[in-house]
């Protein structure tokens, strides 16, 4: 689709609120935090805020900075940190010293920024999530930037979100954002991968990102955590659910942020669903990892799919994996096609149970129970970016 100057810039013009995700391919050298493009993104961001802006800034770059810094002292070039508990102890150290340039970088324009530390596991309940929230809100009030980034010192499994285009996808929900920019060392979105192409075509404008074949676009998926567009596509497919616009732009201009925000044609502009979820569902949706699946017969997905009905135990077929009442699974075809995610009702020894049988039959399996449906189309989010 080709839009219009006009709808494009209108757009954008319309932006309140932003979260701005940078990576570490933007951030970081060979040698570490690259000072140059740190002060780039101070400056730039410091403009918008100067503009009315409300600006969220999520960063990647702890762990690089860590590494640098203690190779530096202890002369360990060739150490990779690649184990768990080294990543966590150089993102500690890089911490400081992120945190460190940043505050520097943004006091040369007069302002303040503030650390978020976030895990996923802290999202995932509602009363920490909310509780975020109004913090990240008071900051802003105040004319604060606030700086969000993933606690990795404190996760307990190897990067909760999987890459900070996850997490800043997560703050639209969380920040109440109208806009995400996702800044790349490339210069947007290609057709077909440009590092494997050489007559990949950038894409200006995806007007319907959900009818994309993003695997194939970039030749398969990335390793997890290492970014790459392929999660940034991912991001941008949440976003426009929510009804959020992405920009996927270069950040290693002077000014890409500023250019595009003031109407020059650059980057791809990811436009948002004409039908989004609510907050609510997008929360449950993308929170957490799916602890497993349920794999239902096609007269359930059918009527899932046209009907906007709950799934009934009576529609499943099989159970995979092994979760506890209140999960986040996948719901699935009996082939293997994936039609959502959901909460479930029942743990998965109680569904091996009860699937096949009628809502009369429940009770006189597990006893009493105050819920007929193993998920709840409330708690049911289809065609999921998982």
């Amino acid at each position: 689709m080709t839009i219009s100057d006009e709808y494009r810039n209108s757009l954008l013009k319309k932006t309140r609120r932003v979260v701005v995700k940078v990576g570490s391919a933007v951030l970081t050298t060979d040698d570490g935090l690259n000072s140059d493009a740190i002060n780039r993104i101070a400056e730039q961001l410091s403009a918008l805020s100067d503009q009315g802006m409300d600006i969220v800034f999520v960063s990647s770059g702890a762990v690089t900075a860590g590494r640098q810094r203690i190779r530096e002292r202890t002369k360990k070039n060739g150490k990779k940190f690649t184990d768990l508990p080294s990543r966590q102890a150089a993102s500690a150290i890089g911490q400081v010293r992120l945190m460190h340039d940043y505050d520097e970088a943004f006091a040369r324009y007069d302002k303040i920024t503030a650390q978020v530390l976030l895990t996923r596991n802290g999202l995932k309940n509602r009363k920490r999530f909310l509780n975020a929230r109004n913090t990240i809100e008071r900051l802003l009030e105040w004319g604060v930037i606030p700086i969000i980034n993933e606690n990795d010192t404190v996760s307990v499994q190897e990067l909760e979100f999987g890459d900070n285009d996850t997490l800043g996808a997560m703050c639209l929900g969380l920040t109440g954002a109208d806009l995400f920019v996702n800044l790349t060392s490339a210069d947007g979105v290609f057709d077909k991968n440009p590092e494997n192409h050489s007559d990949a075509k950038a894409i200006p404008t995806i007007d319907n990102i959900g009818a994309l074949d993003i695997e194939a676009m970039c030749d398969g998926k990335t390793t997890v955590g290492s970014g790459g567009m392929y999660s940034k596509l991912r991001a941008a497919r949440r976003a426009a659910q929510l009804g959020v616009p992405t920009l996927i732009l270069s950040g290693t201009g002077k000014f890409d942020i500023v250019r595009a925000m003031d109407g020059e044609k650059c980057g791809t502009l990811v436009l948002p669903e004409a039908h989004t979820i609510s907050n609510k569902k997008f929360w449950l949706a993308y929170h957490d990892d799916p602890s497993g699946s349920i794999l239902v017969d096609k007269g359930a997905a059918g009527a899932l799919l046209t009907k906007g009905k709950s799934l009934l135990p009576i529609g499943i077929s099989a159970v995979d994996g092994c979760f506890e009442r209140g999960a986040l699974v996948f719901i699935k075809t009996l082939d293997g096609d994936e039609l959502g995610v959901g909460l479930s009702n029942f743990a998965s020894n109680e569904l091996e149970l009860i699937k096949g049988k009628r809502t009369d039959k429940i009770g006189a399996v597990l006893g009493p129970v105050s819920f007929d449906e193993a998920v709840h189309r409330d708690n049911m989010l289809l065609n999921a970016a998982i």
